[in-house]
């Protein structure tokens, strides 16, 4: 009980000054109570071990991100899907995140490079830095012994040189093949592969074929022969384009010696071909396929399959169909799928929309940059963001996204290092790398000394001696 002098005191102090703070008893309490009155910042992270990324936005934390490390315990599947407009940082994300996961001996990456200027495809620069030279599909180029792939390959199964050739038809014409067509590529297909042994079947062989079909064939369905060419036009047509046609040279011979399919990096490079021509999904046909027979094997390799561009996959419903297939080998074989694309709406509302959604709904990681509120509103109904996450997506500066990895949704800021950065963002490229790279730039300035730091402890981390698996402290 306090003396009357001082309680007299405290009044007319408090008459005077107003009333002052009292000391408060101590509260004693358990951390599981505290933790209604210091509420978390930012959602757990995806584990130690992995490829880091960056840093968590409001934690500050690092950012580790893997599809073979979480696969099983927090990934349903190792697919992933990049949106966002361009000038954001998605070419950057996409280098980087190659170069820090070849580190790993047992890691292979195959890119489809649809974009570049100067004659070069956009990952020349990187494929150049490891010793390794693209595949250019170019049909100028083609005509001068450049590189060749064959759909008739003999490391294609007969039965994949088939579905091939009716793929790369069907994209061509805009619908399946009818019942009669289908029988005539199918007996043509048959007669080449049994009677040309001394050399590499080719398209030519096919095209001959179905414009003059053996008396055999007709006699097997007892139907004219007459009847089996004319079913046969349509097809060989088709794949005349590719013979004689605006897409010859690259797909009418023997595949070329010499295509490292072991490298750790496979650069496919398609920027000389039209991205709006009907040449890309067909490209896109028979280089999946090819993919498919000659590259993923059963050897405990990690694959990642990384696609620019990726809505002239998806558009077309028969190239979006063999590409489910081959997103199926994930869990099998190890494989991840790595679709960029800018908008959702490039892929949901086009002419293979069914397709689309499987594909999407087998992507269980999405990293989203920003968007224009519309757009972002209806990327968050269709990937199920929470509302936060498509308030936020608008106002994201570039280099920061928002990662939603099978409902684990956070913002994350990429961070690139300097022994990085000349190979990430290149001055020849008019597209959206060199946009990232003057954004980027400005966004250091604010705040160069935090990202210094960032840098430097991806930098040390980095510095692995090739295992299969990196552990962050």
């Amino acid at each position: 009980m306090r003396d009357p002098l001082s309680a007299l005191t405290e009044t007319f102090t408090s008459f005077l000054f107003g009333k002052v703070e009292t000391t408060r008893l101590p509260v004693r309490t358990s951390t599981g109570q505290a933790q209604a009155v210091y509420l978390p910042t930012a959602a757990p992270g995806l584990g130690d071990s992995g490829v880091i990324i960056g840093r968590e936005v409001y934690s500050g934390k690092g950012y580790i991100y893997d599809p073979f490390q979480l696969y099983g315990q927090q990934l349903p599947a190792p697919h992933w899907l990049v949106l966002g407009e361009s000038g954001n940082g998605k070419s950057a994300l996409e280098k980087t995140y190659v170069l820090r996961q070849l580190r790993f001996r047992d890691r292979q990456v195959v890119v489809l490079d649809a974009q570049g200027e100067d004659g070069v495809g956009e990952w020349n620069l990187i494929a150049e830095e490891l010793g390794i030279t693209p595949i250019r599909l170019d049909p100028t180029a083609a005509l001068n012994m450049g590189i060749r792939l064959n759909p008739l390959d003999p490391a294609i199964t007969t039965t994949g040189q088939l579905a091939l050739l009716r793929t790369i038809i069907e994209v061509a014409l805009g619908h399946g093949l009818d019942e009669r067509s289908g029988f005539a590529l199918k007996v043509a297909h048959a007669y080449v592969n049994e009677t040309v042994v001394d050399r590499q079947p080719v398209l030519t062989d096919i095209v001959e074929q179905l414009r003059h079909p053996e008396p055999e064939s007709a006699e097997a369905m007892n139907v004219a022969i007459d009847d089996v060419r004319a079913w046969g036009l349509d097809v060989a047509l088709v794949l005349d384009r590719l013979v004689d046609g605006d897409l010859r040279g690259m797909f009418d011979g023997p595949t070329t010696v010499g295509i490292d399919l072991d490298a750790p990096l496979i650069v496919f490079d398609l920027s000389h071909i039209d991205r709006n021509s009907i040449a890309m999904p067909i490209l896109m046909a028979i280089v999946g396929v090819w993919l498919e027979h000659t590259w993923i094997r059963p050897d405990r390799k990690k694959r990642i399959f990384l696609v620019e561009e990726a809505w002239h996959i998806i558009n077309s419903p028969f190239v979006a169909q063999l590409f489910q297939r081959l997103l199926k080998f994930g869990r099998r074989l190890g494989l991840s799928f790595v679709a960029v694309v800018h908008h959702l709406s490039d892929v949901v509302d086009g002419a293979a929309a069914k397709e689309a959604a499987a594909i999407l709904k087998m992507a269980s990681t999405r990293t989203i940059y920003a968007q224009k509120a519309d757009e972002a509103r209806a990327t968050g109904r269709v990937l199920g963001l929470p509302r936060w996450a498509q308030e936020i997506i608008p106002t994201l500066t570039p280099g920061i996204a928002v990662w939603d990895v099978n409902g684990n949704v956070q913002v994350v800021k990429h961070l690139v290092t300097e022994t990085e950065r000349p190979l990430v963002f290149t001055d020849r490229a008019m597209t959206e790398s060199s946009t990232d790279r003057l954004a980027d730039d400005a966004m250091r300035a604010a705040e160069l000394e935090a990202e210094e730091r960032a840098a430097a402890f991806v930098e040390q981390h980095l510095e692995l001696d090739g295992t299969s698996e990196s552990t962050v402290a």
